[in-house]
């Protein structure tokens, strides 16, 4: 199994069009097995992904060392992803503060996103991650959602010395492409007035139940010849089956949409999450979705969905139902 490759910005990188996330691999909202999960990412990238993407929170540690040990007999066929903004410190008691992971490694994540934090944990990653090298470098969940009302003081030091960091990591070599990952879009507008970017992985923000990132965002991203990883491509749960949106429950007009959209995907045949994993691929400015497996059988059934064929008048009908956002481009060629 192959998948197309695309370029991530103005770089050399290229990768496969679909790539693998590491957050579930580390426990979020649910226990994994860890030999399953580790057996997942040799597998994928065996069935042609090149993307890897991790993060020093996804666990506390536990997803860069298990994506360390999945990726090292196969590095040079891997374009490796992790971000910065947090540190880990050790952990001894209970947490302070409530958070989505099981079985985590005993650390601790604390924010840091200033020059010498970002420095840090780069070099802390490479030491976890048991690499030479990371080739994509994203700024981590810095938005006010995330922050709330420590987001003015995060900005603060990525503008004053973070983004100086993450460009002589580039210009270095230490790294071959700079960007953020992040669930709000309107954060990376303001990042576009701070300096340049190669990638960001946004998560949830453009995906077939929302659009809301497609402008300015989106078309901003292409003046710039910046790509976007989507991430979260099923809304975390949302347009798979599940019930959760956003990691928490589902508002019921949401709830009502992709019963909507289900409806259109039974007339034509098509799995509701093959819809999902192919329409955001259609942008020029996405280089890649990341869909976010736990075993080698969820990876296999996603592998399944993308390759799935779907009728274009499946996409028409979707955008004359004004279930899709008028202007976004259609994986059938044509724009809703």
């Amino acid at each position: 199994m192959t998948f197309q490759k695309r370029r991530v910005g103005n770089t050399a990188l290229e990768v496969s069009a679909l790539g693998l996330g590491t957050a579930s691999l580390a426990g979020n909202m649910s226990a994994v097995d860890e030999s399953a999960a580790a057996a997942t990412i040799p597998h994928a990238i065996d069935k042609g992904v090149t993307l890897v993407d991790t993060a020093p929170f996804y666990g506390f540690g536990k997803a860069e060392h298990l994506t360390g040990d999945g990726i090292r007999a196969h590095r040079d066929q891997v374009v490796l992803s992790t971000k910065v903004g947090r540190l880990l410190a050790p952990q001894i008691g209970p947490y302070a503060r409530e958070h989505s992971w099981h079985q985590p490694y005993p650390f601790v994540d604390v924010y840091d996103y200033t020059y010498d934090g970002i420095m840090r944990s780069h070099a802390d990653s490479l030491q976890r991650l048991g690499t030479n090298r990371i080739d994509i470098l994203l700024v981590h969940d810095i938005g006010p959602e995330t922050q709330g009302d420590n987001a003015p003081k995060c900005w603060a030091e990525l503008e004053s010395g973070g983004y100086r960091a993450m460009t002589e990591l580039k210009a270095s070599g230490a790294v071959k492409a700079i960007g953020l990952g992040v669930n709000e879009w309107e954060i990376l507008m303001e990042a576009f007035e701070l300096g340049d970017w190669d990638v960001f992985l946004l998560a949830g923000r453009y995906t077939l139940l929302e659009q809301t990132s497609l402008s300015p965002f989106l078309e901003t991203c292409l003046q710039r010849s910046a790509s976007i990883i989507c991430g979260g491509p099923f809304n975390s749960g949302l347009l798979v089956g599940g019930g959760t949106y956003n990691y928490t429950t589902a508002p019921q007009h949401l709830v009502d949409k992709v019963a909507t959209i289900e409806t259109v995907c039974r007339a034509h045949g098509v799995d509701l999450p093959a819809a999902a994993l192919q329409f955001p691929l259609a942008h020029r400015a996405v280089c890649s979705v990341l869909p976010g497996p736990r075993t080698v059988s969820e990876f296999d059934q996603i592998a399944a969905w993308w390759n799935q064929p779907i009728p274009g008048q499946f996409w028409a009908d979707l955008a004359g139902a004004g279930l899709i956002a008028e202007g976004t481009p259609l994986p059938n060629g044509e724009t809703a």
